[in-house]
């Protein structure tokens, strides 16, 4: 079995208090990439009235591009960002994972999500430990389970993620639905 670090170059995030804050116009702004961001990316919506924190700083930061896969050590979700990400500074709570070419990313996003194998090592790792969150250790030690044909992957992860699409757009229907009949019942019961 390989372990994730001989299929993926790990990039962790900046160390937020780290980073210098500037304060003039000048300086480049950057946006702190959200769990919602992740969860956005995930089943491909964007939340409405995000609010998400920003600096302005001439340090070097970690950057995210469209396309990347990121995971979260807080939920241990990966995800594959949107192009409505591109540029957002991701902190030490994210690590990027840099796919090698035997590896399909929304693949790569769906094995670390779903693979029973994996989730039992994450539980392993847990245990005992009184702050749930995952270490950049735990994730480069995973062993993988063995991967299909490059084809095969694609496949795997498009549908991956056609279904959390497709879920998360049938949830925000029942939601709207939900509104407008309280909504109704609201009416009919002041009209009386």
């Amino acid at each position: 079995m390989d372990k994730l670090s001989e299929l993926v170059e790990l990039v962790s995030g900046s160390p937020q208090s780290r980073i210098t804050e500037a304060f003039d116009e000048k300086t480049p702004l950057f946006t702190y990439y959200s769990q919602t961001d992740l969860t956005d990316d995930l089943v491909g919506i964007i939340s409405n009235n995000l609010d998400n924190k920003q600096v302005r700083t001439k340090d070097k930061v970690n950057t995210l591009c469209d396309g990347d896969v990121v995971f979260s050590l807080i939920t241990g979700i990966a995800t594959k960002v949107r192009k409505e990400h591109q540029g957002y500074l991701y902190t030490q709570n994210y690590v990027k994972l840099i796919p090698n070419h035997n590896i399909d990313s929304k693949f790569l996003v769906y094995l670390i999500n779903e693979n029973k194998t994996i989730k039992k090592q994450f539980m392993l790792g847990m245990q005992g430990s009184q702050v749930l969150k995952y270490t950049v250790k735990q994730l480069k030690e995973l062993e993988i389970p063995k991967i299909p044909s490059i084809a095969k992957q694609k496949i795997i992860g498009q549908v991956y993620f056609n279904q959390l699409r497709l879920q998360a757009l049938r949830y925000r229907v029942a939601e709207n639905e939900t509104k407008i009949r309280l909504s109704k019942l609201e009416e009919v019961s002041e009209n009386e």
